[in-house]
């Protein structure tokens, strides 16, 4: 019995090493796959370009929900937008989640009224009902009520959006994955708002935020002439930016929130960036859905404001410049009424602003080159 056991043990023990072995050759668990960075996109237009491309294509990217709320068109527009995003990717299984439709507090009428004292506002979104002020490339937005959605160049989605609300999804999602999730938004700050307001843990437990939104004191760095009216908004007005001057209330609460990590990328590096007509002949050779349906409806000459924020994320390098800043935004109803508000540490008045860290140039060659890779990449499924 003695010698059957040992027989046993020997037996076994040649198994193991052989098991192990194999593993060995064959990349066992010391080299596993790296876990999929975790990141919900927080979004106002939803469309092809923009930053949901980019997320949905990245190999090592797991885009858990696309929010959507109100600001360069009405949150409806925006969800179709994406709904229809997520099919033409073939990723019909990543829920579409319609947020706020209007800010917590401001108003097209409010809006209206502050013009009326200090003056045009370059840009308003969904609230433009009037011809632009000068001469632009812009094509002139639709102008309608919230609950209208117009026909989409994209083809109009057939499938239907989460019956869950923008705020509640980030929140449960944030619970289920405690530290582990990024959150990119990219247009106004309300269902972030929203989301903290409700559970005052909600920032707490999120791995990093990146926004696109506030401005510093960007200037023109690119010779074209779309580049120049890009810019010359922000010469009389250099800390006046879209997303947060259409919720100037829920920036300030998201400014004040207790997040681990913010990075904030204002339109100030937007101004080195320009989709050019070169870039979008490049990808109409690629013979992809997505690489074509970008073709079809992007418009050359803009600045790629929301592609920095994603980008910037899944390939940090491409930040050639930033500083930490101390960051607030004005919701007194002033001609500064959404201006952001800035302080190095030795300066700040000390009343909830935190830092962040302030992306103020990118490489647009490094920016270019990773946005045409994952447009032109075939699709993730």
């Amino acid at each position: 019995m003695r010698a059957w056991r040992n027989a046993l043990r020997t037996s076994g023990r040649a198994l193991l090493g052989g098991l192990f072995f194999g593993l060995f050759l064959i990349g066992g668990p010391a080299e596993a796959a790296e876990p999929k960075r975790k990141v919900i996109l927080d979004d106002d237009i939803g469309g092809l370009m923009g930053s949901p491309v980019p997320l949905l294509q990245a190999p090592d990217v797991e885009l858990l929900g696309i929010t959507i709320t109100s600001g360069s068109t009405w949150r409806d527009v925006s969800v179709a937008h994406a709904l229809r995003v997520v099919e033409i990717a073939g990723r019909t299984d990543i829920p579409v989640v319609p947020g706020a439709i209007f800010p917590l507090v401001n108003s097209e009428e409010l809006t209206r009224r502050w013009e009326g004292v200090y003056g045009k506002l370059v840009y308003k979104g969904a609230w433009m009902n009037e011809e632009w002020p000068e001469g632009t490339i812009q094509s002139q937005p639709q102008y309608h009520a919230y609950n209208v959605v117009p026909s989409l160049k994209e083809g109009n989605p057939t499938t239907k959006p989460s019956p869950e609300i923008a705020a509640n999804f980030l929140i449960r999602k944030v619970r289920e994955f405690p530290g582990q999730i990024t959150i990119i938004a990219t247009g106004p700050m309300t269902n972030i708002a929203l989301a903290q307001s409700l559970d005052p843990t909600f920032a707490e437990n999120v791995k990093e935020l990146v926004y696109m939104g506030g401005s510093l004191n960007p200037h023109q760095k690119l010779p074209s002439l779309s580049a120049e009216q890009f810019a010359r908004e922000y010469v009389n007005s250099p800390r006046r930016e879209f997303n947060i001057r259409w919720d100037p209330e829920a920036a300030k609460i998201m400014a004040h929130a207790p997040w681990r990590k913010v990075t904030m990328v204002p339109v100030d590096p937007s101004t080195g960036t320009e989709l050019t007509r070169a870039f979008l002949d490049s990808l109409g050779k690629v013979d992809t859905p997505l690489a074509k349906m970008i073709v079809k409806t992007a418009e050359a000459g803009f600045p790629m404001w929301d592609e920095i924020a994603a980008a910037v994320w899944l390939d940090p390098s491409i930040i050639s410049k930033s500083v930490d800043l101390y960051v607030d935004f004005e919701t007194s109803f002033t001609s500064s009424y959404g201006d952001t508000l800035s302080w190095t540490a030795d300066y700040r008045p000390g009343l909830g602003e935190r830092p962040q860290n302030v992306v103020q140039e990118v490489d647009r060659a490094k920016l270019e080159a990773l946005l045409h890779k994952l447009y032109a990449a075939p699709l993730r499924h």
